[in-house]
This record gives structure tokens, sequence and C-alpha cells, in this order.
């Protein structure tokens, strides 16, 4: 396969993943914001989701201060932001056509015809009217092209790269929700906040278990009150959750295997330590030298990983 269509196509299910993760991550903070809490907690909370994508100094920039107006306006329909979900639609679906010869008729409509509905959904306000069903619609419309490419291609080379750039960013998303949650949760901020605000971090628990599509696994696999730990291992140890760390570091190597990875090379090596870690960690152990430490050099990992995918098969990074 030419390294130009791999790299569309790898990056084409990374953006169609990354619209996904950022409806999730919004709209379990606007969920969130519609309970109970002071002012200045909610407020974190929006600062969190900013820096979450690494985003606060450029939002800062053009914006000023922080509202939840502010925020999610830059996160949704800002096409200058290149991590809101429109530009990362557009994207997917610029790749997409880059290479339409090499997808089924059905994946491109699926993915042109999301362009083409949030066009039409932008011109409405559909978002402002109603954002978490906004949402919704675009954790729907990424199921949908998942299964359609799951259910209509051929699985070569192309399918695996794919799958490749789907877990990929999925693993970087879970970990840096994970990241952001802990570590506010921990700071001395949360320390300081009020009882009433520490008594809802129930629902806080499960809005980040929704956000990930966790909640009822954890019901099942645990049954028993939400903890912290639990959601931890959860998220990050269990192969069997799709969305946790193993899980994905998993499906990555596997497809890595698939597209011809040299075993013994330097890619899978560094994709085989990163499962190891996961597969034989410990939640206790994890904990015990810091959660935010581990999920620090996770990303760190992870984005080195890229660019090892990038350097073996991808098109070269300018300079």
């Amino acid at each position: 396969m030419l390294s130009r269509t791999a790299d569309h196509l790898f990056w084409m299910s990374r953006y169609t993943e990354r619209a996904e993760n950022t409806a999730r991550m919004l709209n379990v903070h606007y969920e969130t914001s519609l309970l109970p809490q002071s002012a200045a907690v909610s407020q974190y909370g929006w600062l969190g989701v900013l820096s979450l994508s690494e985003l606060l100094p450029a939002y800062s920039a053009r914006h000023g201060d922080v509202t939840p107006q502010g925020v999610m306006h830059f996160m949704v329909l800002d096409e200058d932001n290149p991590a809101s979900i429109i530009a990362c639609l557009k994207a997917a679906r610029e790749n997409a056509r880059a290479v339409r010869g090499t997808l089924t008729t059905e994946v491109w409509e699926t993915l042109n015809q999301t362009w083409l509905e949030i066009g039409r959904m932008r011109h409405e306000g559909a978002f402002d009217r109603d954002p978490g069903a906004f949402f919704e619609w675009v954790k729907f419309r990424s199921h949908l092209s998942r299964g359609v490419t799951l259910g209509t291609m051929l699985q070569d080379e192309a399918f695996h790269f794919l799958r490749l750039g789907t877990f990929l960013e999925r693993a970087d998303n879970t970990a840096r929700i994970l990241d952001v949650k802990f570590h506010a949760v921990e700071s001395e901020f949360f320390g300081a906040a009020s009882e009433k605000d520490l008594e809802y971090d129930f629902y806080h628990w499960a809005a980040i278990l929704r956000s990930l599509s966790g909640f009822e696994i954890y019901r099942k696999v645990y049954r028993d009150v939400i903890e912290p730990e639990r959601v931890a291992e959860l998220l990050m140890l269990r192969e069997a959750m799709p969305r946790s760390l193993h899980h994905c570091m998993s499906e990555v190597l596997n497809n890595l295997l698939l597209v011809g990875a040299e075993p013994q090379g330097p890619t899978m090596r560094h994709a085989g330590r990163l499962r190891a870690e996961l597969r034989y960690g410990h939640i206790d152990d994890i904990l015990a030298t810091g959660l935010h430490a581990f999920l620090t050099q996770f990303l760190d990992r992870v984005n080195q990983l890229g660019a090892h995918v990038s350097r073996d098969f991808l098109v070269p990074a300018a300079g």
C-alpha cells in the first residue's frame, strides 16, 4: 500500500474517533455542570476541558475569560480550532475523499453525509437548542462509521490502518480523561471544596464512566458502589473493556502485526512494552507510585508510538 494512502486512512479514523471523544468529554462536563455545585468547582471543570486538549493558551488568546458557553462553542463549532468537533469531522471527510477509491461506497457516504448534516444542524442552531442531543448525534455518527467499516470493508491493510488510528486515538483520549479527573480530585483546590461539592462526587464519577460507556460495565464487573480506584482499574487494566488502555494497546499491537510491522523492530517493541505494563500491572502499584505520573508517561509514550508508526508506514512529516 502507498504510504500516502495509509496516511489518509490512519488520520481519517483518528479524526472520526477524536470527534466522538470530544463529544463524550463535553457531554460529561455539560451534565455535571447541571448538578448543584459551587461556581468555583464548575469553573475548574471547564478549565479542565481545555487542559485536557492542551488548548487553554489558544482559547485564552482568542476569548479571554473561560465561560461554559465560550468553551462549548470553541470545542464544537469553531473551525479555526483544529480540535473542535466540526474541524475533526471536516478533516475526516477530506481524508476519506482523498482515498475514495480505497473505501467502500457505504463508508464514504456515511462520512460525507455526516459532514453535510453537521453543516445543516449548525445553520439551524441545533447545538444551541439541545447540546446533549447534539453530542449523542456525534457519537451515533461515529458508531455508524465504525460499524459500516467493519461490515463492508475487506479486512486488508487499508482496514488495519483504520483500526490502528482508531485505537491509538482512543488510548490517548481515555488516558487524558482519567488524568484530568483524578488530578482535579487530588488537587488542593478540591481539598478546599465544600462538603456539598464532595457529596456529589459520586455523580461525577458516574458521569465519567458514562462518558466512556463504562457505567453499566462497572456495575456488571464490580457489583458495588463506585470507587475511584476501581474506575481507574476498569478504564486502564481491564482488557475486556473496549475503551480501556489495555484493550486499546492490544488492538494496536495486533493491527501493527497485520500491516507488516517488524516483530523485533522498535515500533513493535515500543507497543509491546506498553501493552505488557498494562497486562501485568496492578492498580495498587500504579496508585502507590502516582497515577498522574503513570498517565503522563503513558501519553508521552503513545505519542512516541504514533511517531514510530508515521516513520515506518505513513507520509513523513515535513522538515
